[in-house]
């Protein structure tokens, strides 16, 4: 899953791909390097980032939408909370609604289950705006996790969404410390038992300038290791900005997994 930020602050890539032309040339390279999935967003999720209004966020999104449909035939997710986004991004020929806030804004529960695409629902705590003040929790944090994600599996299956269209995410860096992210990671394997598709996002993430002392320009290295992690432990999904290598990672994670099968 390449990630295509259509904003302006978005925390690595803020602004580059703020324009139509942008836009598609990126989307072109990413599927060139092997993406699967083009997910775009229109309103940043960095800690601390404010909220845009639906117009806006319609403005930036739906037209890039259409525009890689038509010009690539290529399955495209909403990085999304706005339910008009969702109803707009899906009659544009969206696939996949990947929700960090699973659904829980008003109204955003009956478009998803509306549009019948597949949902992507992730742990977070709060909004990002506040998000990384909501760290303590009261048990270990692939338990939280494990609960949360079962829970919003009951509550879209209840508003109709089929658990075949069903995606989870743990939510990496989203209401969480270090510790934490580094515990998921090596406890990601436990949220096999909710038997779906598992999504895996930390691609420049703060986690790697943590654990590593880098800069978001410097982190690649450190993502790749943790893609090859995540894959070990039953990742389906990769989400992540830098295409091309992360399928080489990928893939050569695979080539020493399925040799111990044979």
């Amino acid at each position: 899953m390449g990630v295509l930020n259509v904003t302006p602050d978005s925390f690595s890539d803020g602004g580059h791909y703020t324009t139509m032309d942008a836009a598609v040339r990126q989307a072109e390279s990413m599927l060139r390097d092997g993406a699967r999935i083009i997910d775009i967003g229109g309103e940043s999720t960095r800690p601390g980032a404010e909220v845009v209004s639906s117009e806006e966020e319609l403005e930036r999104v739906v037209p890039v939408v259409a525009r890689l449909v038509e010009e690539f035939g290529c399955l495209v997710s909403l990085d999304t909370s706005c339910p008009e986004v969702m109803r707009e991004g899906a009659k544009a020929g969206a696939g996949i609604i990947n929700d960090v806030r699973s659904l829980t804004r008003e109204g955003a529960l009956e478009a998803a289950a509306a549009s019948e695409l597949a949902v992507c629902v992730m742990h977070m705590r709060g909004e990002p705006a506040t998000m990384q003040q909501q760290v303590d929790y009261d048990a270990p944090i692939e338990e939280e996790v494990l609960r949360f994600l079962e829970d919003r599996i009951r509550v879209c299956q209840a508003a109709g969404i089929s658990m075949d269209k069903m995606i989870v995410d743990p939510g990496f860096g989203f209401a969480k410390t270090i510790e934490h992210n580094l515990r998921l990671m090596n406890r990601l394997h436990s949220l096999q038992s909710l038997e779906r598709p598992l999504l895996v996002g930390v691609s420049r993430k703060s986690m790697i300038g943590k654990a590593l002392g880098r800069e978001v320009e410097d982190r690649l290295p450190g993502g790749l290791a943790l893609a090859a992690l995540a894959v070990q432990q039953g990742a389906a999904i990769l989400r992540t900005h830098d295409v091309g290598p992360t399928v080489d990672a990928v893939n050569m994670a695979w080539a020493v997994l399925k040799e111990g099968t044979n």
